[in-house]
């Protein structure tokens, strides 16, 4: 009687949750404020936990053409303010999986920046030791960030470009014996793109229209990973690749050469510097060539710096979206999509970072840091606490 009873109170207590579980299910999403004081309805053990779930964000018909719908996935909401902190969390909790990597390790990347951060958040929280190589040409807020983070920056000099930062990461490596993260051909990057990045959007336009899906590459994990979980779920949902206009590596047709382990041997021939930093270096990664001929693309932007510099401007001053200039190449990407798209049709664009690592960088070249003369005629319009 007493095991009856007590699986009787087993039950009761089951159904209970199934049912609460089910309402939880079935409440419809919040919209506009409703959320707000809602909390996130849990509690996280360490930073890297909060990575992911970024979100979409409507563009306003300042910018939109009309009859189009366009979503920004604003990945600057990540800890370290950029999608590469995903790229991060996935390269270093796979080497844990397989016991690459120990307590006390060094953990060695190249990088134009973002990635580095996220590496160097990643060794921090965790305990390792943290070897970053970088380009000269790249914004030095992004090295200083990463020292801030307690990594070691190296400076490989311009005229060795991308991959000559990826050969001396991987001579520095071969030296020491460090854990080398191989962001490009690493297949954990793409893998964790299609686990979370790709299921958030399937998931946030779930019974809702959605057309494209718009970005450009760095690695081309988001490309190859996100890409492939919407292509399995949205199989109608058209994939626009962006490319830097001078920099026109996939339209070239012409494959990057590879050594044994995948990376490339050197510059592709259709490279040309170009501003927009994490996109495109100076060879096709192997994750993104896998994604081409895997993935696929349906349409193809080539997205001249200057625009891509006036577009993440513009967002700033229409939208209140605080993008780099990456940013601003996938919305331009976005909008001449959405031009010849037809009425009615509905894009998400890939905004990578915040707008705040590019502060030494073209991206604002035209900001001024001392009063311009509109403002100090406001602020000679009343008489007191003038500037000398």
């Amino acid at each position: 009687q007493f095991r009856s009873k007590k699986l009787s109170l087993w039950l009761s207590a089951a159904k209970a949750m199934s049912n609460c579980f089910a309402a939880f299910l079935s409440k419809p999403s919040a919209t506009g404020v409703a959320d707000r004081g809602a909390g996130r309805g849990r509690l996280y053990d360490n930073i890297t936990e909060t990575v992911g779930n970024t979100p979409c964000v409507k563009i306003s018909d300042a910018m939109c053409p009309p009859g189009r719908t366009i979503y920004a996935k604003c990945e600057y909401f990540n800890p370290m303010s950029s999608v590469k902190d995903r790229l991060a969390c996935a390269i270093i909790e796979d080497a844990e999986r397989k016991g690459q990597l120990k307590p006390g390790d060094t953990v060695i990347e190249a990088t134009s920046g973002n990635t580095g951060i996220a590496v160097a958040m990643l060794c921090a929280q965790r305990g390792y030791k943290c070897i970053i190589t970088m380009a000269e040409p790249f914004s030095i807020e992004r090295r200083k960030l990463m020292r801030f983070l307690g990594a070691k920056v190296i400076i490989t000099p311009k005229a060795g470009k991308g991959s000559g930062m990826v050969a001396k990461a991987r001579e520095l490596a071969q030296k020491h014996g460090w854990f080398l993260c191989r962001q490009f051909e690493n297949e954990a990057n793409a893998a964790f793109h299609y686990a979370t990045t790709g299921k958030e959007i399937v998931a946030d336009f779930e019974g809702r229209r959605l057309d494209y899906y718009v970005l450009g590459y760095g690695t081309g994990g988001t490309f190859a990973g996100a890409g492939k979980a919407i292509r399995e779920k949205r199989p109608d949902v058209k994939i626009c690749l962006g490319e830097p206009a001078d920099a026109g590596l996939l339209a070239s047709g012409v494959k990057s050469e590879r050594n044994s382990d995948g990376s490339a041997t050197g510059s592709h021939p259709a490279f040309k510097a170009h501003p927009i930093q994490g996109w495109t270096p100076d060879f096709i990664p192997l994750i993104t060539e896998k994604g081409a001929e895997s993935t696929k693309y349906d349409e193809y932007i080539p997205i001249p710096g200057a625009s891509a510099i006036e577009m993440s401007q513009k967002l700033a001053k229409t939208q209140g979206i605080f993008t780099g200039i990456s940013g601003g190449a996938s919305m331009y990407a976005a909008i001449e999509m959405a031009k010849k798209a037809p009425e009615g049709s509905v894009l998400v664009a890939m905004l990578a970072d915040t707008g705040e690592r590019y502060l030494s960088t073209p991206l604002f070249e035209s900001i001024q840091a001392d009063m311009n003369a509109e403002e100090l005629q406001i602020s000679k319009s009343t008489p007191s606490f003038q500037l000398a």
